[in-house]
């Protein structure tokens, strides 16, 4: 059950919808720098126009409003407000979210802004990116202007938005930006984006809740064989604990540096660093999409796990989304009862949960419609299992949709579609699907 207090929202991110990638003073992120590297990004898009939201909130706003929703997870984009990554503020970037964080308590809705959800400065990144320790202080920075301009209309901030991404995707495969493949630094990174949140928390906290972002997964092995026992026991370390331990237990896992132990060592990690990240956290989000089936592998091969050369993720045959995850809530319920048992008890929030489909915008007389029924029930059944463990005791306090619009989704360009409004991306008109209906009458009820 849902009590009256649980918090229904949907997501986005800054590079993802805004747009206005050079307006009013933005400088480059990374990603405007690794969407325009030819191959780097499906059918050669970027996120230079996107949802147009920079100048579209209003609107969109008001149908955040229409929908019923009580917060609206959104990022603010640091290279709008710091557009080399140092320095005074921008104060057109700020003025911007002011002006979005006004809009949103005039319609009743709570800001939940995140403070990095992947838009690295680029000169930052020119200097070394979060491999180098500097980014983090240089980050702590940043969170604190940004609190200075919007702290007195913000009660929540959220530092880091799937810091595994950043680090492994971003350098260690290179399938996000900057596009490095560089295992020991995509360490390093892991570690200095810790250190950032660390360092962030301290910089806001005395004024604000501060929690971060998460995405996990629950980790299963094909077998009982010793070869997938051990890389379900690596890959939920690399995944999940590698995050978990330092920010809820104030250290790193043994097992998990001992896999890390051929990449690289642990000079990067200083004292009185530990100490910084695993500061009490107000609320932890969780951001989950599908299971992981894993098992060994009899070969090596090049792999997000830094230190799990010999693992693979193999196929449960379950239904799949449009992205090729496979749908399992149970998975959710599994995830969710675990942070319960193994980790301090933390308030809980589902900040991303949705799904990718082939939508197809119909003609219904004189309006267009979504018929996206697989969403439904994709969202459906794991609102059931937040539901259900909620009825566990698990702190769960409330559950932000993936994604309000359809948007940019990062390497895979404009394909796939995870809004629960579709956005026809040559007119920017925005069409509510089936399942933005079905969330706000589930807003209405306060649950299922």
């Amino acid at each position: 059950m849902f009590d009256p207090g649980f918090l229904w929202g949907a997501a986005t991110s800054s590079y993802q919808i805004e747009g206005a990638v050079t307006e009013d003073g933005r400088g480059p992120s990374i990603w405007d720098t690794f969407a325009t590297t030819p191959g780097a990004v499906r059918g050669r898009d970027t996120g230079a126009i996107a949802a147009d939201h920079y100048h579209r909130f209003p609107g969109d706003i008001a149908l955040m409003a229409q929908l019923g929703l009580r917060a609206y997870r959104f990022s603010l984009a640091w290279p709008r407000i710091q557009p080399t990554g140092s320095g005074p503020a921008n104060q057109r970037g700020l003025d911007f979210y002011r002006r979005l964080t006004d809009t949103l308590l005039d319609h009743g809705i709570q800001p939940w802004p995140t403070l990095y959800h992947w838009d690295l400065p680029q000169p930052l990144e020119d200097a070394g990116g979060w491999p180098v320790r500097d980014t983090a202080e240089r980050f702590a920075e940043y969170a604190a202007l940004a609190h200075e301009a919007l702290g007195d209309r913000i009660a929540r901030w959220t530092t880091l938005n799937e810091p595994w991404c950043s680090a492994f995707l971003g350098y260690g495969t290179g399938r996000h930006a900057p596009g490095r493949r560089e295992p020991a630094a995509a360490v390093r990174a892991a570690h200095h984006l810790l250190l950032g949140h660390g360092l962030a928390s301290e910089a806001i906290r005395d004024s604000a809740r501060v929690g971060i972002t998460l995405n996990l997964t629950h980790v299963t092995p094909l077998s009982a064989e010793p070869a997938d026992l051990d890389a379900a026991r690596r890959i939920d370390g690399m995944q999940n604990r590698l995050f978990l331990d330092p920010l809820l237990r104030g250290a790193y896992p043994e097992d998990v540096l001992d896999d890390l132990g051929e990449v690289t060592g642990t000079g990067h990690v200083r004292d009185g660093d530990l100490k910084r990240i695993g500061a009490p956290l107000d609320y932890l989000g969780v951001n989950y999409y599908a299971p992981m089936l894993v098992a060994g592998s009899p070969t090596p091969a090049q792999s997000a796990y830094v230190g799990s050369p010999l693992t693979r993720v193999t196929d449960g045959g379950r239904p799949k989304t449009a992205m090729g995850w496979e749908i399992d809530e149970r998975g959710l319920l599994d995830l969710l009862l675990r942070l319960k048992a193994d980790y301090p008890a933390v308030p809980l929030y589902i900040t991303e949960n949705g799904a990718a489909f082939d939508d197809v915008v119909e003609q219904d007389g004189e309006h267009e419609v979504v018929h996206d029924a697989d969403r439904i029930a994709y969202l459906d059944g794991h609102l059931r299992a937040c539901a259900e463990a909620i009825g566990h005791g698990v702190p769960l306090k409330g559950y932000f949709v993936w994604s309000l619009l359809d948007n940019f989704e990062w390497s895979f360009g404009y394909g796939p579609r995870f809004g629960i409004v579709h956005v026809d991306y040559a007119t920017q008109r925005r069409t509510p699907k089936d399942s933005a209906r079905w969330y706000a009458e589930v807003i209405r009820r306060g649950g299922l």
